[in-house]
């Protein structure tokens, strides 16, 4: 059963004006045509500028180039659907039924679109103060911390290029456990390499945040052989 929107909005911290254009901020198209979609575009734009904003303050000594990837590794669709999933949002979108049978509530893309279609929904019923605000919000653990190596190449990437500078081979990724419900799954992961006998294992919510960690754990290790 789909919970009732003003529940998620009362969660978020949010008190609409109109509420019916939260409601159609939370509908994806496969619902009916009155859908988020519109919504979705002008919040990834509000969203753009206001996070650009707060880096442009935040890291004084960085470049455009910094600025413009630390900015994408915050606002692209696996930082929006984590944040998305953090408040449970997926269980209030309005889906069509072939959306909901493919569980269409825990995809990335559609998660990350209902989020940036919150925005725009209250960009347009509250002005951008208010939304900058909200937004500031959402992203203040993101944005706590921030340093100029953020957004850099992930830890499995970095572990293999590596091993490819060394001419060694890419390494193993072993999927070890896998549980919880569908909705809320756990996965455990070991990594292992030629360079060192140890192997490293990292937990995550996906296979793919898994193996980041494992490969984070195993760059650790390499620094300790050192």
């Amino acid at each position: 059963m789909i919970k009732k929107p003003e529940t998620l909005a009362k969660k978020l911290g949010l008190a609409f004006n109109d509420p019916t254009i939260f409601t159609t901020a939370l509908t994806h198209r496969s619902f009916g045509a009155n859908n988020n979609e519109r919504l979705e575009f002008l919040g990834d734009s509000i969203l753009g500028f206001v996070i650009a904003q707060k880096l442009y303050d935040q890291l004084p000594g960085a470049s455009e180039g910094a600025l413009s990837r630390i900015r994408a590794s915050l606002v692209n669709e696996t930082s929006l659907a984590e944040l998305a999933r953090k408040h449970q949002l997926g269980d209030y979108l309005l889906l069509g039924q072939g959306e909901l049978k493919s569980g269409g509530f825990r995809r990335d893309s559609i998660l990350s679109d209902a989020l940036e279609a919150i925005m725009g929904a209250l960009f347009k019923d509250q002005g951008i103060v208010a939304c900058q605000q909200w937004i500031e919000m959402l992203f203040e653990d993101k944005l706590q911390g921030l340093s100029l190596t953020h957004g850099q190449k992930d830890s499995k990437t970095q572990l293999q290029e590596l091993m490819q500078a060394k001419k060694l081979d890419l390494p193993e990724y072993t999927l070890l456990t896998m549980t919880g419900p569908s909705h809320e799954q756990t996965f455990k992961v070991q990594c292992t390499i030629a360079l060192i006998t140890d192997a490293s294992i990292g937990t995550g919510i996906s296979r793919r945040k898994a193996e980041q960690a494992a490969a984070e754990k195993m760059l650790e290790l390499l620094n300790k052989a050192d």
